[in-house]
């Protein structure tokens, strides 16, 4: 009888420890969920960028977006009803075709840090040009804009 209850004791423990390892390496291999962008499309030191599952690489064609929306290589995006548009320096647009700029993020860090930003000046014609005084574009030796 003792035999028997040990015996039992041996297999029940056995057992119990092979699916506390199942477990444990089942739970091992599940990916951790981490917030990342999402995948979109922007204009990036003047150049169209393209992330995917958030790697960042040059945009290659053109992208159609959930809602019709179509983004070529060269900035240029066709609105499903026709309008178009030319995505700037920090202009962003996610899959579904909501824009988003830095613009609008910058705006929000305003109303929760309530720093006064001081006046930036651009070049018309190269936007990735800042300053934070007027003077001379150094690309095109154009006069920098109030933005």
């Amino acid at each position: 009888m003792k035999t028997k209850n040990a015996f039992t004791t041996v297999v029940t423990s056995f057992f119990t420890m092979v699916l506390f390892l199942a477990v444990s390496n089942a739970n091992a291999q599940t990916k951790p969920k981490h917030h990342a962008m999402k995948d979109c499309c922007m204009m990036k030191d003047g150049k169209m960028m393209c992330m995917k599952d958030g790697k960042t690489m040059p945009m290659d064609k053109t992208m159609t977006m959930k809602n019709g929306t179509t983004c070529m290589t060269n900035g240029e995006c066709t609105m499903k009803d026709g309008k178009k548009m030319m995505m700037k320096e920090g202009d962003c647009m996610d899959m579904s075709g909501k824009m988003c700029n830095d613009k609008m993020k910058m705006m929000t860090k305003k109303k929760t840090t309530k720093k006064v930003v001081a006046a930036v000046y651009t070049c018309p014609m190269h936007p990735e040009v800042v300053g934070i005084k007027g003077g001379k574009c150094p690309k095109c030796g154009m006069d920098l804009v109030k933005k």
